[in-house]
């Protein structure tokens, strides 16, 4: 066996089910909705499309043909699940879990955490006055 067809082999493309099917498209899915390779990581996002394979921008993941595949390792579309919409932070799975904070940007969690440090200091410094 060469080189050559040892890495092809081995390549990202072959970890995905042999069948052409549709990823599973979990109920509350919407056109918003980014899904990641779970081969190599790459994202597609709706909202730029894919230009390597003339996908506008706007086309929902769910509306991809069958045959499109992954523009940086080529593995097949079953391989990619729903990370959640492009305006959510994280995991799709994980918004309903604590306080709220899960649904926040990293920029507001900042402010939320970094105010409430401040607020905390000004609070502590206020006991000096006391007499």
């Amino acid at each position: 066996m060469s080189d050559l067809e040892r890495d092809s082999a081995s390549s990202p493309a072959d970890l995905a089910p042999t069948t052409d099917s549709q990823p599973a498209v979990v109920a509350g899915t919407t056109d918003d909705d980014r899904f990641e390779c779970r081969a190599c990581g790459y994202v597609y996002n709706p909202d730029k499309g894919d230009p390597q394979h003339k996908i506008i921008a706007g086309t929902p993941f769910t509306a991809l043909p069958i045959t499109w595949k992954c523009p940086t390792c080529g593995a097949k579309k079953a391989v990619f699940t729903n990370v959640g919409t492009t305006a959510s932070y994280g995991f799709k799975e994980n918004q309903s879990y604590g306080f709220g904070v899960n649904t926040m940007s990293p920029g507001q969690k900042s402010l939320l955490i970094y105010g409430g440090l401040a607020l905390g200091i000004v609070i502590f410094l206020s006991l000096y006055t006391l007499n």
